[in-house]
């Protein structure tokens, strides 16, 4: 399932984030990519020593939790926390990829990626290329959003960014253990629920709403791990 969510972050938050990335040091964006996904990775990210990286991380991870849709849609037991990375114009590009399954927490142990996010922070058109492809079950989806929306996506996916050929890409992508590992059950209860709101705002609570909207708790509750 791909989702885009509009306005995650408001436009004086893309502001804030990108006033702080701009006085960042960047390091090579290696430092979070798994063995294969390193040798097609050409592009910078925020190192974990980043003076502003706790900052950024409290501003988007606090967006995320007053946006209904993206709990909906990733119905997240966890989330790791959020990284940011650039693409400059000069070709830099992420190869056809897969997420790592697990990911290491800071306080030890490890999350299992069910699903990933990219947040943009930079207008579609300050930059050529850097789309981001996702291999979904209707084919390739080509993803340019503008910035503070984000795509929702199983980590799962084979995706890539597109070299950067002009202008700067900045982003900020996430982990999350949702609490639905099986995507295909994590789909069925997103559309109930975009369903049962749409009801809501046609008819009212209605006692059959009231008895469909049970139905969608009780198979969350059968089937959350978390």
């Amino acid at each position: 399932m791909l989702i885009t969510i509009d306005e995650v972050l408001t436009p004086g938050e893309v502001k804030s984030v990108r006033d702080r990335l701009e006085r960042s040091t960047w390091a090579g964006g290696e430092i979070t990519a798994g063995l294969q996904a390193a040798r097609a990775k050409n592009n910078r990210q925020l190192p974990e020593d980043a003076e502003h990286l706790p900052a950024l991380r409290t501003l988007v991870l606090t967006a995320l939790q007053r946006n209904a849709l993206f709990f909906t849609a990733a119905l997240p037991a966890r989330i790791l926390p959020p990284f940011f990375n650039c693409y400059e114009g000069d070709g830099q590009y992420y190869g056809d990829h897969v997420d790592g399954a697990m990911r290491a927490l800071p306080e030890g142990g490890y999350l299992r990626a069910d699903v990933s996010a990219t947040l943009f922070l930079s207008e579609p058109e300050e930059y050529e290329g850097g789309v981001l492809t996702i291999e979904d079950t209707f084919g390739h989806r080509e993803i340019k959003l503008r910035a503070g929306d984000m795509v929702v996506y199983p980590s799962s996916s084979v995706h890539q960014v597109t070299p950067v050929t002009r202008g700067r890409r900045l982003a900020c992508f996430m982990f999350i253990q949702s609490m639905i590992r099986d995507a295909g059950k994590r789909r069925l209860l997103f559309d109930m629920d975009m369903a049962l709101l749409q009801l809501r705002q046609s008819d009212g609570e209605t006692a059959p709403l009231v008895r469909l909207t049970g139905v969608y708790h009780n198979l969350l509750r059968h089937w959350a791990e978390n």
